[in-house]
């Protein structure tokens, strides 16, 4: 009997021993992973050193790299501003939920009458109902209205800006856009008006690193999405110190007015800038032993203004791959794997369902969320694959084309004068990166597949969509300032 009784206690011993770490006797669960998803503005392909940008020096980014995985293949759903956050945030295609575009430009606007409806469920939203903390520090660019603002998106914190930091009185064109001074926001109540620029990415990195410190005993949520490079390009005084001397000059020569041509040359620094934010982010999550708790994307939101997009062709506002798919880095010690390629077609969509699943969280199953689980992919279970046998590439509310495995075909354009092929191009992006090749003649039955997979969508976007907020009488958050005599 008790040898018996001693048989019994061993092998549950052994069994014990043998469970996973997290859950062996007198350990406490395992928490909840954190998230933050830096998100820079205008960034392209090529402007990583990882990703072969010779002209850019992003040592922080590339150590994020080798820790973690290139993602050769991820895709914003739009190559502008606006519609890419939405995408970004809900999940979902823009066109679906009407923010393919601002009221009357490709971009929301200073009290524009439109934003992103109270009704979508955001990343924040869905993580925030599951115990997190949740914050932006940075643009939002979904609405400027009360109604619209992050704090009534999911978000408990928000410091930056409504929009591009472009959308103020010295903009090149303002004698068409007549803007208003651009607000800085904390929570829902401006606290600057025309805040100094050269700041924007510092005040935003020191606000990241003070959330983390204040949420280090709980899940957390961080969106950083830089201002920065989109244009003008700012850089804080230190990074001003190897900028040529008749750079400094001529910017010394500004006077209630902005150089954007010379601020072009700042490109370098305003990377360097944030490369460096990027780093102080890591070292705070390291000083409290969160890295192996927290998974980071760092992504951008379109395609080069300034930059470069390397092999890639097509700039910001193209349906070229070189407008939508992103320089993108995940991190996650233990996690994911460390020096890998991932070359998998992901989408920044996937983000919400993903996070979500990590989460313990509940995805929306009220709606049409387009984005897909990608966990098995970005921590390299073997043989996961791209969740997406498609992907559809939207310039404002036109779908212009469609990409399946690696074949892209551009779609030809409907009307004489609108953008686009006037006849179907197709492209092998496997052996064909920068699109330089059109095959559609040699592959005819590619043409045809691709064609009714975007019949087919277009039919679902028109079966289930969702409206975009509206309002009458929008006001800009500042008053126009009066015109000078």
């Amino acid at each position: 009997m008790k040898m018996q009784s001693f048989t019994t206690l061993f092998l549950l011993v052994v069994a014990v021993g043998c469970l996973p770490e997290a859950v062996s006797a007198g350990d406490a669960p395992a928490r909840k992973p954190n998230f933050i998803i830096i998100f820079t503005d205008d960034q392209g392909y090529g402007d990583l050193s990882c990703f072969g940008g010779k002209h850019v020096k992003t040592p922080e980014i590339d150590r994020l790299a080798d820790e973690g995985s290139r993602l050769t293949s991820f895709y914003v759903a739009a190559p502008v501003c606006t519609p890419s956050r939405a995408a970004l945030m809900t999940g979902c295609y823009p066109r679906r939920i009407d923010m393919a575009t601002g009221s009357n430009f490709c971009v929301l606007l200073a009290g524009d009458r439109k934003g992103l409806h109270p009704n979508e469920i955001t990343i924040a939203e869905v993580l925030r109902d599951a115990g997190y903390a949740t914050a932006i520090f940075g643009k939002w660019h979904l609405g400027d209205q009360p109604q619209w603002l992050p704090t009534r998106q999911g978000f408990d914190e928000y410091f930056g800006i409504p929009y591009s930091h472009d959308i103020h009185p010295y903009h090149p064109n303002q004698k068409h856009f007549n803007f208003p001074p651009l607000p800085l926001l904390e929570d829902e109540k401006v606290i600057e008006s025309e805040p100094d620029a050269d700041y924007l990415t510092r005040r935003v990195t020191e606000r990241a690193v003070r959330f983390i410190e204040a949420n280090k005993d709980r899940p957390f949520f961080l969106y950083v999405p830089h201002p920065i490079p989109h244009a003008p390009l700012h850089v804080s005084p230190p990074y001003m110190e190897n900028v040529s001397e008749s750079v400094k000059d001529k910017l010394k020569e500004e006077n209630d007015s902005i150089d954007y041509r010379t601020r072009r040359k700042l490109f370098p620094q305003a990377i360097s800038e944030i490369d460096w934010s990027v780093g102080q982010i890591i070292e705070t999550l390291k000083k409290y032993n969160l890295d192996r708790d927290t998974l980071v994307i760092f992504t951008s939101d379109n395609g080069p203004a300034i930059g470069s997009a390397g092999p890639l062709r097509g700039r910001k506002g193209s349906t070229f791959e070189g407008g939508m798919r992103e320089p993108t880095v995940a991190w996650w010690p233990g996690r994911v794997p460390a020096g890998k390629t991932n070359d998998e077609l992901l989408t920044s969509m996937d983000l919400l369902p993903t996070l979500a699943k990590l989460a313990g969280a509940k995805v929306p199953d009220d709606r049409v969320i387009d984005g897909k689980d990608i966990w098995p992919v970005l921590a390299g279970q073997p043989a996961a694959k791209s969740p997406h046998d498609r992907f559809f590439y939207y310039g404002g509310n036109r779908l212009r084309a469609v990409r399946s495995g690696n074949w892209k075909l551009h779609l030809p354009r409907k009307q004489p004068k609108a953008k686009g092929p006037a006849a179907p191009a197709l492209y092998d992006l496997g052996n064909d990166l920068g699109e330089k090749n059109d095959v559609a003649a040699e592959h005819p039955e590619v043409v045809e597949r691709l064609s009714g997979y975007a019949a087919e969508f277009e039919k679902d976007l028109a079966a289930h969509g969702r409206p975009a907020a509206w309002i009458d009488h929008p006001k800009p958050l500042l008053p126009h300032k009066p015109k000078q005599r």
